[in-house]
C-alpha cells in the first residue's frame, strides 16, 4: 500500500503510529499529515526532536516542571504533553532516548497522566502519539537499547516512508515547494526552468 493509503487509514483512528524511514524521508510530513486528516486536527500539533534534547532536561520538556523544581526553574512550565493536550504529539527520533526517559514515557502511555517536575501531584493528559525514528528499534530491543513494552505501545500502527531515491516521481513537487518558500523569502520571482528542474 502506499504511504498516503496507510496515512488515511490511521488517521481515522486514535492509536499511536510509529513512523520509519532513513533521514530526510519526510516522516514529520505524514505526523503532520495524520494530525490535519485525523479528529483532532482542531486542536494543537506539538513536535519535539528527542535527538535535541540533554537527557538531564527531557523530563521537564516532556512533563514540564515547577518553579523553583531544579537550578534554572524561575517560573514553572507546561512539557510538551500538556502542550498537545487534545491534540497530536510528535515524537521525532524516539530511539534516541535514553533508557530512563523510555521508563517515564512508558508510564505517561501507560497511565494518561504526567507529572511535572518538581510536584507532587498528576495531570490528565489526552494526546494522539505519532512517534518517528530512523533506528530499527526491533533490533534496538535485541541490543538492550529500547525497550520492548515501549515499542509495544508505540508501534500500534506502522507507516514506513522510502527513501526519496525510491520515490523520484515526488520531485517535482518538493522541488517546487521549497523553491518558492526560498523566493519568498528573499522576495525573488525568479522561477525554476523546465531544463533546470530536470
Amino acid at each position: 500500500t502506499s504511504v498516503r493509503q496507510a496515512i488515511e487509514r490511521a488517521a481515522s483512528v486514535s492509536y499511536p503510529v510509529l513512523v520509519e524511514g532513513e533521514s530526510g524521508s519526510g516522516k514529520e510530513l505524514v505526523a503532520r499529515a495524520l494530525h490535519r486528516r485525523g479528529g483532532r486536527r482542531d486542536r494543537a500539533f506539538v513536535a519535539v526532536n528527542c535527538a535535541a534534547i540533554p537527557d538531564d532536561l527531557m523530563e521537564a520538556e516532556l512533563f514540564g516542571h515547577a518553579r523553583g523544581a531544579f537550578t534554572g526553574a524561575m517560573i514553572e512550565r507546561a512539557g510538551v504533553f500538556e502542550e498537545a493536550h487534545g491534540g497530536t504529539l510528535f515524537l521525532d527520533e524516539v530511539g534516541e532516548l535514553s533508557l530512563r526517559a523510555q521508563a517515564k514515557l512508558l508510564r505517561t502511555l501507560q497511565e494518561g497522566e504526567i507529572r511535572r517536575v518538581g510536584e507532587n501531584h498528576s495531570r490528565r493528559v489526552d494526546v494522539r502519539i505519532v512517534a518517528a525514528t530512523n533506528r530499527n528499534l526491533r533490533q534496538e530491543v535485541t541490543q538492550g537499547r529500547f525497550r520492548l513494552d515501549l515499542l509495544y505501545r508505540l508501534d500500534v500502527v506502522r507507516i514506513t516512508v522510502p527513501p526519496l531515491r525510491d520515490r523520484i516521481a515526488d520531485l517535482p513537487l518538493l522541488i517546487d515547494r521549497c523553491w518558492r518558500e526560498a523566493a519568498e523569502r528573499v522576495q525573488s520571482r525568479a522561477v525554476l526552468s523546465a531544463a533546470t528542474m530536470a
